[in-house]
């Protein structure tokens, strides 16, 4: 169980992180980082820090792959995580 808390811990980091760093190179103009890369952090169980990111940077809040997919891999992480654990 420790293992699977390091792993999200670092996940979420990660992709908040990546999220910011998305940010600044939007801000600069500079080589972004891929819609699929971000989703794919969210999908590996990133989705809390994606989330997060979001609202802390208002980044990404109008594309609707982001505003309603980071919310629904959340709920589907959830319910598989109780489903798993019940």
């Amino acid at each position: 169980m420790k293992l699977i808390i390091a792993y999200l811990i670092i996940v979420n980091l990660l992709a908040l992180f990546t999220m910011a760093h998305d940010k600044s190179q939007a801000k600069k103009r500079g080589r972004r980082v891929p819609e699929k890369n971000l989703l794919l952090l969210a999908a590996i169980g990133g989705s809390i820090g994606g989330i997060v990111a979001m609202r802390v940077w208002r980044h990404k809040t109008k594309h609707a792959s982001f505003s309603i997919g980071m919310p629904a891999i959340l709920i589907v992480q959830t319910a598989l995580a109780i489903w798993l654990l019940t």
